[in-house]
């Protein structure tokens, strides 16, 4: 499938899919995208001393770079795992623009060293940061009680709506620690009623730029 990168509304970088008209980010603001739905919305809940995180649709790297720049920010411990079954080339990470827009060149080389370090193994990047990049379908997660917060970042219902069933719902309700909770930057009425069938209590909450409402689900 062809990809293109495109400069998103904030300035900010991300790959579109021309055949699906889809991107990796929104095209309104990838890195305002990101901290809306996944800091604000979700990280931003957790005070532990651990914070366990998974990541459906690890992509371009962004969520788990921000992430990242948050731990250190606030010294908080997060155990990353981000789950991806295409990997991005590391020639197209490259070209992503995050650095520059973020102004975190003090850490270009993690930004790197984690695309650049090998798949399913644990790497600590940093005293509060931890990766584990797993290339598996998500179908096949199984885990278990497992995570405080899961970042729901796979393509849209639009052109992947086997990604957004009771069945991948019901696997991550499960993976989730009773009070975990799941943000998603989708606002859907079936993705909602989704949610709620497999035991989640979702909220509607305002979306980020160009979207008026996104979805958080919590674990009761």
């Amino acid at each position: 499938m062809k990809r293109e990168i495109i400069v998103t509304n904030d300035g900010s970088t991300t790959i579109h899919l021309p055949e699906w008209n889809e991107q990796y980010h929104s095209k309104h603001g990838a890195v305002q995208e990101a901290y809306h739905v996944f800091i604000k919305n979700g990280l931003s809940l957790f005070s532990d001393t651990t914070v366990t995180i998974l990541e459906i649709g690890f992509g371009t790297g962004l969520n788990s770079f921000i992430t990242f720049l948050e731990a250190q920010k606030y010294r908080l411990t997060i155990d990353y795992v981000g789950v991806e079954a295409y990997p991005i080339s590391l020639d197209e990470i490259l070209k992503m623009n995050y650095i520059e827009t973020l102004k975190a060149s003090r850490y270009t080389s993690v930004f790197e060293k984690m695309h650049a370090q090998e798949w399913d193994t644990k790497h600590t990047i940093s005293t509060y940061f931890s990766l584990l990049k797993r290339k598996q379908f998500f179908q096949q997660i199984t885990d278990q009680d497992k995570f405080n917060l899961i970042y729901f970042d796979a393509f849209g219902a639009r052109v992947q709506p086997e990604l957004w069933t009771e069945e991948l719902f019901k696997k991550m309700f499960v993976s989730l620690k009773k009070g975990g909770v799941l943000v998603t930057y989708s606002a859907k009425g079936s993705v909602r009623r989704a949610l709620q069938h497999v035991g989640f209590r979702v909220e509607r909450l305002p979306g980020p730029p160009g979207k008026r409402e996104m979805l958080r689900a919590v674990k009761i």
